[in-house]
């Protein structure tokens, strides 16, 4: 029987797609094929903020490589120890502003590169991934966010993620709602939502008419600003047409009953790193970037400074609720891994081999800009884990990102200021 790439059960007058299944064909798609179809490689970055609580969190930079030993942040990672990598030395070179741990995070963008504009970026690890390997999915890249109203130290931006021409992009910012978009079918009829996408089609039409219209004699500036909004119709075109082609195409199954809209700090995590968990899986995306809560967090441990105070921690309260939120993090991530782990591909590996992950931010401590927090794990990227890999300081943070999206599979000679892989971090 020749299968497609999604494969469907029928019921209750709908289908629901499955996780690709190595009985519904997934290792051969046709018949007597003799070819192994391996599990498509997954890429997840996750950002912290403020950074971390440097004397506990970081292993001592004498003690390198394999044997090196856990530090105290780091101890609830313990079980997984030879399954990450944490990477010491590496900065953003062009890094100035020391409450914007994610803002250039994964660019490493110069703030001022764009001559006469006081803020530029440039695109993000994942989306370089996304532009790769998009096509093959429902969603192109997911990206998540919380609701916080208190500023964890993210800077600018709406999620992790820029694009190709430096511009934020949006994020689902609760589990809720992360998990409707995910799993929660559209009971539209198909020819009304594909009415929907004519009728916004030919908005765009019009607009475009509207804008070669006034283009006659605009000054040199106002043509570049010109020029963007075109691209920016574009971007809402390449949108509408990926989204037509996936009218027909059910949402995966979900794996569990959705959550309430209230939850905040640790069990918000917990749920989103589950549904990063049933997202991958179910192959409705290869790429998820998630800006950690970080005000919400510290409620739910009851820590009771705010963010930006306990980022300039002294011995005493401070510190001690810096090191509880360090801590509270390699918990949440040691329990993603333990999912990662656990869940299996349809060649039988696990779906943690499968999934490069990055944790970090661009803030050290303190609002130091150098040896950012950086901790590598997953095995789709051919990093070399079980390390305390300690570089020469001032290693741009972009060669960990090449090395990753290398590692990958992706054929890129540079990402942003990078100066080349990272040929220790490979396995």
């Amino acid at each position: 029987m020749n299968m497609n790439r999604r494969n469907f059960l029928r019921g209750s007058g709908a289908f629901v797609a499955l996780p690709l299944l190595e009985s519904a064909g997934f290792k051969a798609f046709a018949a007597g094929s003799n070819k192994k179809t391996l599990p498509p490689k997954r890429l997840a970055f996750m950002g912290m903020g403020y950074g971390v609580t440097a004397e506990t969190w970081f292993p001592d930079i004498k003690d390198s490589g394999a044997a090196y030993k856990l530090s105290e942040g780091l101890s609830p990672l313990k079980r997984h120890k030879k399954d990450f990598t944490i990477v010491q030395g590496c900065k953003h070179k062009f890094s100035r502003q020391p409450h914007w741990g994610s803002t250039f995070w994964l660019t490493g963008a110069n703030q001022y590169g764009t001559p006469g504009q006081s803020f530029s970026n440039t695109i993000s690890a994942d989306q370089v991934m996304a532009n790769a390997v998009g096509k093959h999915t429902r969603f192109t890249s997911i990206q998540l966010d919380s609701r916080d109203t208190k500023s964890g130290g993210h800077g600018p931006g709406t999620s992790l993620a820029w694009d190709q021409r430096g511009k934020p992009i949006p994020a689902f910012n609760s589990a809720l709602m992360t998990y409707h978009k995910l799993f929660s079918a559209d009971n539209m009829p198909l020819a009304q939502r594909q009415s929907m996408i004519a009728d916004r089609r030919s908005v765009l039409d019009s607009i475009h008419i509207e804008a070669k219209r006034i283009q006659k004699g605009l000054t040199k500036t106002d043509v570049d600003k010109l020029n963007e909004y075109y691209q920016s119709i574009r971007d809402i075109e390449t949108s509408l047409s990926k989204e037509e082609a996936w009218l027909d195409v059910p949402k995966a199954k979900a794996p569990f009953a959705a959550p309430a809209d209230s939850v905040k700090g640790i069990q918000e995590i917990e749920l989103m790193y589950k549904l990063m968990v049933a997202a991958l899986q179910t192959d409705s995306t290869r790429v998820i970037t998630y800006r950690l809560p970080v005000h919400s967090l510290m409620q739910s441990l009851q820590i009771g400074a705010n963010p930006h105070n306990m980022s300039h921690y002294k011995p005493g309260e401070t510190m001690e609720g810096s090191k509880k939120r360090d801590k509270a993090h390699s918990e949440l991530l040691a329990g993603f891994i333990d999912q990662l782990k656990a869940t299996k591909e349809a060649d039988g590996s696990r779906l943690f081999d499968n999934v490069a992950l990055a944790f970090g931010s661009n803030i050290r401590s303190i609002h130091y800009m150098d040896n950012c927090p950086t901790l590598i794990s997953g095995g789709a990227a051919n990093i070399k884990l079980g390390h305390n890999l300690v570089l020469p300081k001032d290693t741009p943070l972009n060669n960990v990102w090449l090395t990753m999206l290398q590692g990958v599979g992706l054929n890129l000679k540079n990402h942003g200021d990078s100066t080349g892989i990272i040929k220790e971090l490979q396995a």
